[in-house]
């Protein structure tokens, strides 16, 4: 792929000229975001206003550049034998209004978190979460109904942060931060702020990060203009617009994102009425095919629900049509679109309409006409559904919160509201949840797996992309499954 020419606009320049660039010992991070989605109240966080709210807020575990689980608020815990208890034990501090970190204050402030996130995903994902409990001096408990192994990640998310008032510029995480227009200024805190020791001379070790909020294409322009050091957000969306070539390798950074990119169905009528067309929609999708105009490798195409090749997957779900060559599958496709058209009384000749809700951008236009190109095959007609109109269908792209089946399958719960769904679906999931037996919920997950698969109302297509454009000079970011890369790490200078 080649990158068009971007003009890069006078405020950008202006605004680039006065922080300074990387000249003033500031590293430059722009986000692909609208600048109000920087920074968020609440729990209802864009993928930006997650990276800023855990740098500057903490939960009781916290990632790493590399995903993994490191100490938060807690600085150490343990998980009883039968997994059903975690045990969490509270570094020494206090909290930023200056009274002291205690269980108490930290149990209130989880279930305070907890209760936010209600009507959402993730209060779904913590339902095996029975109590919180406040023990002797600085220790919490959570006790569960059934075995939650991934618990950790889910306590990592921004949205879990402790915090007795969700204020940006005065959090317990390890950074301050100071908005300014068009981004924020963020700088580590000493480190006995961030439960270290005391340590001479750690300035030099350090530097502050200015972040950005900026659209992909003057992201870009900053980037090539050498103004910024990296570039973070960038999805499928704006995949076109960056140069992916020979040369640039080492720059362009994609994720090994685990998560759901796929079309889901919003309504339930017409031709997508019954599980045997929504059906003929899925199989005629060659999809290897359908990424092939974004030349890039790694990517895994999938039908099924969950993605394949999780920890602890027993194997129970399986690809579908493997057996089938696309021209088969699309035939049949063909033949029951040409049967629900015949038994139609007044419908207008010609292909059968369908409308996708898809944003804007160059690689969601690549994306529905590859789309659009392969469903004419069978009939079908494919648009983008009218701004703010519910389409038939909608794209999905979102990356998981923690590498269990039952992230996937909470994703379409009917209380979400977010499309067609499953009421038996949601009772296996959880039952599943309850199960103290890993076998038995294992076996529970993948039937609500299969069922869900079975009534087509989600129409899986592969992995999430993410990428980004790192500098070979900046340390502390790291591809990794979650696709969040956390701002502290960036902060400190390699020696």
């Amino acid at each position: 792929m080649v990158r068009p020419p971007i003009a890069c606009v006078l405020s950008l320049a202006a605004l680039l000229c006065a922080c300074g660039g990387s000249d003033d010992g500031t590293l430059d991070v722009a986000f692909i975001t609208a600048e109000a989605a920087l920074f968020a109240p609440g729990q209802r966080l864009t993928e930006a206003a997650q990276h800023v709210r855990a740098a500057t807020q903490l939960g009781l575990v916290a990632r790493n550049a590399q995903g993994e689980i490191v100490p938060g608020l807690a600085d150490r815990w343990i998980v009883t034998d039968d997994g059903l208890s975690f045990i969490f034990r509270l570094r020494t501090g206090t909290w930023p209004d200056g009274s002291e970190l205690t269980a108490a204050s930290a149990r209130a402030a989880l279930l305070e978190a907890i209760a936010g996130l209600e009507g959402t995903s993730m209060q779904l994902d913590l339902a095996p979460v029975e109590e919180v409990r406040a023990m002797a001096g600085r220790v919490v408990e959570l006790r569960l109904s059934g075995p939650f192994p991934t618990l950790l990640q889910l306590l990592a998310q921004p949205e879990l942060a402790l915090s007795p008032r969700h204020d940006a510029e005065a959090g317990t995480g390890e950074m301050t931060v100071r908005r300014q227009e068009g981004g924020a200024l963020l700088a580590l805190k000493e480190p006995e702020e961030r439960g270290l020791p005391e340590e001479d001379g750690w300035q030099e070790d350090v530097r502050p990060l200015h972040v950005l909020a900026l659209t992909a294409e003057e992201a870009l322009a900053a980037f090539d203009a050498g103004e910024t050091d990296a570039v973070l957000g960038g999805r499928i969306d704006s995949l076109p617009l960056v140069d992916a070539g020979p040369l640039s390798l080492g720059t362009v950074r994609l994720d090994p994102a685990i998560g759901l990119f796929g079309l889901q169905v919003r309504r339930g009528a017409g031709l997508l009425a019954s599980a045997e067309l929504r059906e003929a929609v899925a199989m005629a999708i060659d999809r290897p095919a359908l990424i092939a105009p974004f030349d890039i490798g790694g990517w895994t195409p999938t039908t099924r629900v969950v993605n394949p090749g999780l920890a602890g997957d027993p194997g129970y779900g399986i690809e579908r049509w493997t057996d089938l060559p696309i021209e088969e599958l699309r035939a049949e496709a063909a033949r029951r679109v040409a049967a629900w058209r015949a038994g139609q009384e007044g419908l207008a000749p010609g292909p059968v309409p369908l409308s996708l809700e898809i944003d804007a951008g160059p690689g969601h236009e690549l994306l529905l006409r590859e789309l659009a190109a392969q469903l004419a095959q069978i009939g079908i007609a494919l648009r983008r559904a009218p701004e703010g109109e519910r389409g038939d269908l909608v794209l999905v792209d979102r990356v998981a919160r923690y590498a269990e089946p039952r992230w996937f399958l909470n994703q379409f719960a009917c209380p979400l509201r977010r499309g067609l769904c499953s009421e038996e679906v949601d009772l296996l999931v959880a039952q599943a949840a309850e199960q103290r037996d890993l076998a038995t919920r294992a076996t529970l997950l993948a039937e609500a797996e299969a069922q869900l698969a079975a009534a087509n109302i989600y129409i899986p297509l592969g992995s999430p992309l993410r990428w980004s454009l790192v500098r070979g000079d900046v340390d502390g970011f790291a591809p990794n499954p979650w696709a969040f890369h956390p701002l502290p790490p960036m902060a400190q200078i390699a020696r």
